[in-house]
């Protein structure tokens, strides 16, 4: 798995909007030991509050790379920020990118990469040759975030559960799957990017074998009733062997984001198809609770709405970032 080089320098080149700033955020919010400091053009609109320190002085200070964190329009990577990813370059910083075009495809910086002895971190991409599954029974215990749309919680999610586990003294490791949780954890495997035949292969390669109380919290990607990625949800929730899983929700979508004909299907039938979808690798797979992103309930809404999914389902139900996901957590251990 690609590893990366601790603590970070958060590149905001010239963003103009918040939600620019969202791979940002996410290293900013949940591995503030590992992020020093900010740069960016003179032009930018943007900020994550961090101090601001050119390549040099971030260098000075002990960061390992330049993480580029924000998402330019269509994925490619402005000629404009080309002199500043050469100064950290020079000041000895490994790049980090998680953007569709390649820090690679650009000879200049591969020159004084080469020159400066420094890593090209493209982590969504990889050169890697993943096997073929082999549907083997591993050693450790295995959580996994699933959902039922893109883009609703199972990153917060799992790195919510990964602390809470944690908190109760329990051996457990965030396994990302996507560009912003590999830079957040170090490490992981852009799931995406693997070639179809291999991403059961490559969740196998991202959990292995560990001790028998260990929890890996895997990072979930897509959706089974996703119309475009349910391919690559199912390659993982196979791969992974989760003994449980939890199911990522919000309640403000009656379809899948960009496809309004393809309805979400009620709760507890998401449940009884990934409970099916999941057993050709473990059969003994259950629910281990729901998480809902609530942001667009009010406080008495939420706690009406989550009241009333834990009567009908039998599992906690909890929202992340409006208090936590202790009680999923402490039915995982409960169970065993």
């Amino acid at each position: 798995m690609r590893q990366l080089r601790k603590p970070y320098l958060l590149y905001l080149g010239d963003a103009r909007q918040p939600t620019d700033a969202k791979t940002a955020r996410g290293l900013r919010d949940w591995c503030p030991d590992d992020v020093i400091g900010e740069w960016s053009l003179p032009s930018a609109a943007v900020s994550v509050g961090l101090p601001r320190w050119s390549p040099a002085e971030a260098a000075a200070h002990g960061a390992g790379s330049l993480v580029i964190g924000i998402a330019s329009v269509g994925g490619s990577l402005p000629p404009a920020w080309l002199p500043d990813l050469i100064a950290a370059i020079e000041a000895g910083l490994d790049l980090v990118s998680g953007m569709h075009t390649r820090l690679t495809s650009f000879p200049e910086l591969v020159e004084a990469a080469s020159a400066h002895e420094v890593a090209l971190h493209d982590v969504r991409h990889s050169d890697r040759q993943y096997p073929a599954a082999t549907g083997r029974k591993r050693s450790g215990r295995r959580v996994a975030t699933v959902g039922t749309d893109c883009a609703l919680g199972k990153k917060y999610t799992a790195l919510a559960l990964t602390r809470a586990l944690v908190a109760r003294g329990a051996k457990a490791t965030f396994r990302a799957t996507g560009q912003t949780g590999i830079m957040i954890a170090g490490s992981g495997i852009a799931i995406d990017a693997v070639v179809a035949d291999f991403i059961a292969g490559a969740a196998e390669v991202l959990s292995p074998d560990n001790d028998a109380d260990h929890w890996d919290v895997i990072e979930g990607q897509g959706a089974l009733f996703h119309p475009a990625y349910a391919g690559v949800t199912l390659g993982l929730l196979h791969g992974s062997q989760p003994d449980a899983f939890v199911l990522c929700h919000d309640p403000s979508r009656t379809a899948i984001e960009l496809f309004p004909h393809a309805s979400i299907p009620p709760l507890a039938d998401a449940i009884a198809q990934y409970v099916t979808a999941a057993r050709v690798t473990n059969p003994a797979v259950r629910c281990a609770g729901v998480s809902i992103n609530s942001s667009s309930l009010t406080d008495d809404a939420w706690g009406a709405y989550a009241a009333a999914v834990e009567a009908e389902l039998g599992v906690p139900v909890c929202d992340p970032m409006r208090g936590g996901v202790d009680r999923i957590a402490e039915a995982l251990l409960a169970h065993g």
